[in-house]
């Protein structure tokens, strides 16, 4: 028997504005049906009431390593499970976990674990693949990349990595030429490849675009900075079309008068909200272990005991509460850069990251202050207040 909801009387987000009062007739997992005004007399159908709130697509975070405790970088498909739940509480609906610059061996497995999840419900948030973040990053920009485990990207190991057919994201430095290679390989498999933990100059980025590279990884941090007179590769990014950039929008590693500026350099169709959140994320402050490093998280801060930023606490939620703030815009203009920037750059606009009719259920209602009200994956409930 198919399954029938309908969400009934909320806010309707849509591409170029809004409908103030909407409805959708959700069908075994999918958007069967959706108009502005009342909601129809349909009989035989679980109803959801959405007054006062807001209906939109589900978020979806490309860039997170984990959170309650646990990480990507653990292997284990449980912890995959509870970091899916827990992003559902804050209206993601979908992610690529994210692994770090570490031994082949923890990348593989990872990657392994990534793939039994995959296909697969999770209770929660649904997993699409994975991002690789490093290993094959600037040693200079490695931020709190493990030094110990950065290397040029070997062909024999990195094509062991794309060969297990989830990696959908990956992070490196297009400086050296011994990754060049890797930026057409991935490229050619339909790999979205981003420029990290890098100093990579102007001519570094057109290079790399003209390989294929298409996204700037947590745009500003660790990369070389905007100078008027040295545009770094910030100033390559935000001038180069072919990029989308990433943005951890907390207000703690880009200042929200820099948050401001990007929307408006780039477009809101070209900025990605991420998280990079950490395994800390929902858990109070405190001392952690992150691997075999210490970090210490206080106030939103995700510090290594020399003061590098180690990630984030972010939830996507949050992010769209703190982007509306820093750019003075409405929830119809930003909501894009939480799910449809990202769906459109992954190959994925044709059935996620909007509210339309043979789209995915994959849904989140907030209230009138942006929080989290109801979350929901291809048609089922997996969060609500």
């Amino acid at each position: 028997m198919v399954s029938r909801t309908l969400i009934a009387g909320g806010c309707v987000m849509r591409p170029g504005g809004e409908w103030p009062v909407g409805w959708l007739l959700i069908e075994d997992g999918c958007i069967a049906r959706m108009g502005e005004g009342a909601a129809p007399d349909i009989p035989g159908v679980e109803r959801i009431d959405a007054w006062g709130h807001y209906v939109l697509p589900g978020f979806i975070d490309v860039h997170v390593h984990g959170a309650v405790g646990c990480d990507t970088m653990d292997g284990s498909p449980e912890s995959l499970v509870k970091m899916a739940r827990f992003y559902a509480q804050h209206g993601t609906t979908a992610f690529l976990p994210t692994t770090w610059t570490e031994s082949r061996e923890k990348i593989m497995a990872a990657l392994e674990a990534v793939s039994e999840v995959m296909n697969r419900p999770t209770g929660g948030a649904a997993i699409l693949g994975a991002h690789m973040e490093g290993p094959y990053i600037s040693e200079e920009k490695r931020g709190a990349q493990d030094i110990r485990h950065v290397r040029r990207a070997g062909r024999e190991e990195a094509l062991a990595f794309l060969d297990t057919g989830i990696v959908r994201l990956i992070a490196l430095a297009p400086e050296y030429p011994e990754n060049h290679w890797l930026i057409e390989e991935a490229s050619r498999r339909g790999i979205v490849v981003s420029v990290a933990h890098t100093q990579a100059g102007p001519e570094d980025i057109a290079r790399a675009v003209e390989l294929g590279l298409r996204q700037a990884t947590h745009t500003f941090n660790a990369m070389i900075g905007l100078h008027h007179r040295r545009p770094g590769t910030v100033g390559a990014v935000l001038a180069e079309d072919a990029i989308m950039c990433e943005l951890i929008a907390d207000g703690i590693h880009v200042h929200p008068l820099v948050m401001k500026l990007i929307v408006r350099a780039k477009g809101l169709d070209r900025v990605i909200l991420i998280t990079d959140a950490v395994n800390p994320t929902g858990l109070p402050d405190g001392d952690y272990k992150l691997e075999d490093r210490s970090i210490v998280v206080k106030d939103g801060r995700v510090l290594l005991p020399d003061g590098t930023l180690a990630g984030s606490t972010l939830t996507m939620d949050e992010g769209l509460r703190q982007i509306m703030r820093a750019a003075s815009l409405p929830l119809a203009e930003v909501w894009p850069l939480t799910s449809l920037n990202a769906a459109r750059q992954f190959g994925l606009d044709d059935h996620k990251g909007m509210l339309a009719e043979g789209y995915d259920a994959d849904i989140v209602l907030l209230d009138e202050d942006y929080h989290v009200r109801l979350t929901m994956v291809g048609g089922e409930i997996v969060h609500q207040a």
